[in-house]
């Protein structure tokens, strides 16, 4: 199994980190998310992190991956004719997701708020890059999980088609924890995806 490298940070360092970007307004008042897109970027591996804040106080960290896998890297043109969705990084994405269920049938955030900033990256490699011109809008890129099986204690090591530009974690457990939270409170989940710093 593949060891997660994103480095660990204390709190107040991802909150400075996210108060200090342009795109920057206020921290949310509810329940939020900070991805951590590992600088490594291991092709296809579950290397990134996730952080759930409620307001300024951390709730927990899984990890997971905010890269499309090489199934979809490299054929991106079933997805999209321009390429696989790269979501811009070192950006603020307010009340984004919102909860719901991934293709019907898997409890997740589903991209039913604001527009997200994507690069599309159409040069069929094995690294997702931030390449191109960044697009603006409404791609149903969903926060979900790797597995429709939520009893499995399998931990996948591959993305390959989990992720098409979705933000997508592998650690079942965490994961329908921070579903159940965010289904409690109902309320549109806002989105900081920082570059490893």
């Amino acid at each position: 199994m593949i060891k997660n490298m994103v480095k660990k940070y204390t709190d107040k360092q991802l909150l400075d980190k996210v108060k200090s970007l342009p795109s920057f307004a206020a921290i949310p008042k509810g329940l939020w998310i900070i991805g951590v897109r590992s600088e490594e970027d291991t092709p296809n591996l579950f290397d990134d992190k996730f952080y759930l804040f409620d307001a300024e106080k951390f709730v927990m960290v899984l990890s997971g991956t905010t890269h499309p896998g090489t199934t979809v890297l490299k054929n991106y043109f079933k997805y999209n004719a321009v390429g696989a969705a790269v979501v811009k990084a070192d950006e603020w994405y307010y009340n984004v997701w919102k909860y719901g269920l991934h293709k019907g049938k898997m409890p997740a955030l589903l991209q039913l708020g604001s527009r997200i900033t994507v690069f599309r990256d159409g040069d069929k490699d094995d690294k997702s890059e931030e390449i191109g011109v960044p697009v603006k809008g409404w791609f149903g890129i969903n926060f979900h999980l790797n597995t429709y099986d939520f009893q499995s204690k399998v931990k996948k090591q591959f993305i390959n088609d989990w992720s098409a530009g979705c933000q997508v974690c592998d650690v079942t457990v965490e994961y329908l924890r921070l579903i159940a939270l965010v289904h409690e409170r109902n309320e549109l989940v806002s989105y900081c995806l920082l570059k490893e710093f």
